[in-house]
């Protein structure tokens, strides 16, 4: 597909990265000389400085033969303006990112009025995961399905913990009704989707899916039944932490704010009373020891800076915060963190790009089994996909058992309706089914796809 990017920061370029190297052609516009020299030599694209709310740029950036517009500059009314003149040019598919609060709330009007395919507020999906990690502290990182009738959630094997040093054939007798499944292991740099020959060990990070009751009872299995968080400690007074403190304070969550800004504090004090708000430094260990950090149930860093997230994080790791949540853009950052104890780190930006590229795929395949979820996970080097199986997917009513799916490749989920389906042997896809696959590998597109002869695939 031929694909625009207008605004190559952080969400720009990583979502470049992903369509390049997808096969997609690339065009990337901005307005610094520096960042488009440097991914032109990172990055098989085309780059072009300009405004890219000009007409004339887009043309000559090639719009008439564009299929999809992302717009993710800085500013709002940017990314606005270039997407509708991009629709009236006539680009079948724009996307924008928007990021200020005071749009939150008309989104579907924006869409309809200026011709947006997809409207994506980065800083929004951030809060409802922290939102939803907070609601299931025992998770490291939790993902929904089927409009929030499954999740995959990811936790680290402790050495104390009964699945370390067995095979999962051998947990039957523990876990066997319960409704869930291991989907993927992740053990030092290498990824691969388990089978009962498996042998789990201390610090593998493994990925489960499952319903939330059936989730909730594993974890209560396992003796990480964690109690409600009432109090929560937040560094950073940003965007994520209005669009949280709607939420946290909703669920009846008592928080604490800490941001070096004195006019952000005033405005958040007015917009958020029945929260606490401080000015001062979060990252100066006096003040998170007088405000008694320690004895929060969760500790949130949220500033500009992943360096400070990452460092607060860790002491309030090793002050003994139950549940310890980074914010971090830098994926690097991420195994750094994990290796240090703080599980949960959320990432704005690959949201967005995992958002968009869900987007792509599904346009790719408009004639076959509907994408409806993509989420990257085990650090980028394997995805979730929720799928609506077609009249037109192969193998309708064959048990799994008789299939012959690709390497690395997962049927991990079926929902039928309102049941969910824990697959056996004699399970069956049938049309209408939602279906969520893991798999080790990226560039499914459809259903069809992870069969053992699709792309000449061996299995």
């Amino acid at each position: 597909m031929n694909i625009i990017i207008a605004g190559a920061g952080k969400v720009g370029a990583t979502v470049a990265e992903h369509l390049s190297d997808e096969g997609h052609s690339v065009t990337i516009v901005d307005i610094s000389d520096s960042t488009l020299e440097r991914l032109s030599n990172q990055l098989d694209v085309m780059c072009l400085k300009g405004n890219c709310a000009s007409r004339d740029l887009l043309m000559e950036a090639g719009a008439r033969e564009c299929e999809v517009l992302i717009a993710a500059t800085g500013s709002d009314e940017i990314n606005l303006l270039c997407c509708h003149c991009a629709h009236r040019i006539g680009v079948p598919y724009t996307v924008a990112r928007v990021r200020s609060a005071e749009y939150a709330s008309d989104l579907d009007s924006l869409k309809r009025d200026l011709g947006i395919t997809l409207l994506i507020n980065p800083e929004l999906a951030a809060a409802v995961e922290i939102s939803r990690l907070l609601r299931f502290p025992s998770a490291a990182n939790i993902d929904t399905f089927a409009r929030g009738q499954v999740e995959l959630i990811s936790f680290h094997i402790q050495e104390a913990d009964f699945l370390a040093g067995h095979s999962l054939a051998s947990l039957s007798s523990k876990i066997q009704d319960l409704p869930v499944l291991f989907c993927a292991v992740e053990r030092g740099s290498e990824v691969f989707i388990p089978n009962g020959n498996t042998v789990l060990a201390k610090d593998d990070r493994v990925y489960m899916a499952g319903t939330p009751n059936g989730v909730h009872q594993f974890f209560k299995l396992l003796g990480r039944h964690s109690h409600r968080i009432r109090n929560v400690f937040i560094i950073g007074g940003g965007r994520i932490a209005f669009y949280l403190l709607i939420q946290l304070e909703r669920l009846g969550m008592s928080c604490k704010v800490v941001d070096k800004s004195e006019m952000r504090c005033r405005q958040l004090a007015e917009d958020f009373p029945h929260s606490l708000i401080i000015h001062g430094d979060g990252t100066d260990p006096e003040l998170l020891t007088e405000e008694r950090m320690a004895a929060s149930d969760a500790f949130i860093a949220l500033t500009d800076r992943d360096e400070d997230n990452l460092i607060i994080s860790l002491y309030a790791h090793q002050a003994g915060v139950p549940k310890v949540v980074a914010k971090s853009n830098r994926q690097n950052y991420t195994s750094i963190a994990h290796s240090a104890g703080v599980e949960s780190v959320v990432s704005p930006k690959l949201t967005t790009a995992g958002q968009i590229l869900r987007l792509i795929r599904g346009l790719q395949n408009s004639k076959g089994s509907a994408m409806t979820a993509l989420y990257r996970i085990a650090e980028g080097r394997a995805e979730a996909m929720e799928f609506v199986v077609a009249p037109t997917t192969q193998n309708l009513g064959i048990p799994l058992k008789d299939l012959k799916l690709r390497r690395g490749i997962l049927i991990a989920v079926i929902v039928r309706g309102t049941k969910v389906i824990i697959p056996e042997g004699s399970t069956t896809l049938e049309s209408g089914d939602n279906v969520i696959v893991v798999a080790r590998d990226s560039g499914i597109l459809d259903l069809n796809d992870i069969y053992a002869d699709s792309f000449g695939a061996g299995g």
